[in-house]
């Protein structure tokens, strides 16, 4: 949901700051990399929906594989397992 609230700042900031100022903020953001060619300075709806789309669902992936990765590694550590998991307790 974060994602989606940037994305929709970052919507709100085309339309109001305009191509000249954007070009200008960009190529400062990444270092003077010269992003001109590739601005658009015209977006239609459905560019603008399909990509606050696809800004939220990668945002949901890279969250979940995190989420995996940290629970995956939890599990990995004996001391740390939740009784009742894995491999049940030997007789001594």
């Amino acid at each position: 949901m974060v994602a989606g609230l940037f994305y929709a700042g970052c919507v709100i900031l085309m339309a109001l700051a305009g191509p000249e100022k954007l070009v200008f903020f960009f190529n400062g953001l990444f270092h003077g990399l010269d992003l001109s060619p590739i601005f658009m300075a015209s977006v239609s709806f459905e560019v603008t929906l399909t990509g606050f789309i696809n800004t939220i669902l990668l945002a949901w992936l890279f969250g979940a594989s995190l989420a995996v990765a940290y629970n995956y590694s939890g599990w990995l550590d004996p001391a740390r397992r939740a009784p009742g998991r894995g491999r049940p307790p030997t007789r001594s």
